[in-house]
């Protein structure tokens, strides 16, 4: 009982990608490497035809996991509206995929599909009885820049923020709340708690434009503004910069972290956490201790304790994006930073 640790197969990416590693591998490594059992993974990723994956492969996949002794955790799923091409996806359609990736998680062996942000709370309404006759829960992720609780928050209307509804955890819950069902709920991300940039997002953000002056810039003085206001600014200071939003959104995204005192009210809504992190350095003056310098862990893992959290922290290595401009001999190496990852959440959650 209580905290549990896990891995996103997505983690693994670059090492699936050079065929360093394959599913079965990254498998391996979650229990043997790290000695845990929780596995999370990436319909796209790993499943082999889908959204129609073969008997073979079901049985494959079910068995390997078996031979481990391994937890199929979670399965993320995305909605590409666009799939048919020629016309954009209504809601119904996309309940209909919706309801297609919670069977197919169920013949995998999964507890929980992971859905994103953006999903309409309609179309996560209409899949509930599917996920209730299969026994798959459908989490819907809360991912930076959302907060848990919008509160008196300000809805941007620019950049990726502007995209999504601040009130999504409260419409989760007012579901839940409404329906009864023990099958729908939230999986916050941890990336909600970050506090500061990454070394790794400067250093990228850098190595891509020629304002490096209006870089600076934000990164002293973004904490002065909301984050509309930083756009206008940014290019009132610097006409001609050539940062993008993505860019300006990377460096101050952090000014919307959410407050880790909000997990208290949604643990009971919790259907499982992504480990969010981007880079794992060592603490010093404490040899083979390890942090992650952007994003509040100590905090959030507290909390849960507190508040007797029973489930899975799936590790998201997400650091190795920021680093694939510079050369394969230049990547970092994921599977040691998924081990760091994991020594910084065994001493957390103790």
């Amino acid at each position: 009982m209580g905290i549990k640790r896990g891995v996103s197969l997505y983690s693994y990416q670059q090492e699936q990608f050079f065929k360093q590693m394959t599913w079965k591998d990254q498998i391996r490594e979650v229990r043997e490497g790290l000695g845990t059992d929780g596995i999370e993974i990436i319909d796209e990723q790993l499943i082999r035809d889908y959204p129609f994956p073969s008997e073979s492969f079901i049985f494959d996949f079910r068995n390997t996991m078996a031979r481990y002794d391994m937890k199929a955790v979670t399965m993320d799923i995305y909605m590409d509206v666009l799939q048919f091409r020629d016309h954009v996806m209504t809601h119904r359609e996309a309940a209909e995929r919706l309801k297609n990736d919670i069977i197919l998680a169920s013949k995998l062996g999964f507890q929980n599909v992971r859905s994103l942000c953006l999903v309409p709370i309609d179309v996560i309404e209409m899949a509930l009885p599917t996920a209730e006759k299969y026994g798959v829960k459908i989490g819907k992720e809360i991912h930076a820049p959302l907060p848990i609780f919008k509160g008196n928050r300000p809805q941007p209307k620019v950049g990726m923020a502007a995209a999504l509804d601040f009130r999504m955890a409260e419409q989760i819950m007012e579901l839940k709340d409404r329906t009864g069902s023990d099958y729908v709920g939230l999986v916050p991300d941890f990336g909600i708690f970050q506090y500061r940039p990454t070394q790794i997002s400067i250093d990228y953000t850098k190595r891509h434009v020629k304002s490096v002056d209006a870089v600076d810039w934000i990164l002293e003085n973004s904490k002065d503004y909301g984050m509309d206001e930083i756009h206008a600014v940014v290019r009132e200071k610097f006409p001609g910069n050539d940062l993008s939003p993505m860019h300006i959104e990377s460096l101050s995204l952090h000014q919307m972290s959410a407050d880790p005192e909000d997990l208290r009210k949604i643990v009971p809504y919790i259907v499982s956490i992504h480990g969010k992190f981007y880079q794992m350095t060592e603490i010093p003056g404490r040899p083979g201790e390890y942090e992650d310098k952007s994003i509040d862990y100590e905090t959030p893992i507290r909390i849960l304790k507190e508040e007797g959290y029973d489930g899975y922290i799936d590790s998201e290595y997400e650091g190795q994006r920021h680093q694939q401009d510079m050369g394969e001999e230049n990547l970092p190496d994921s599977v040691e930073e998924v081990r760091r990852h994991h020594e910084m959440l065994k001493r957390l959650i103790g």
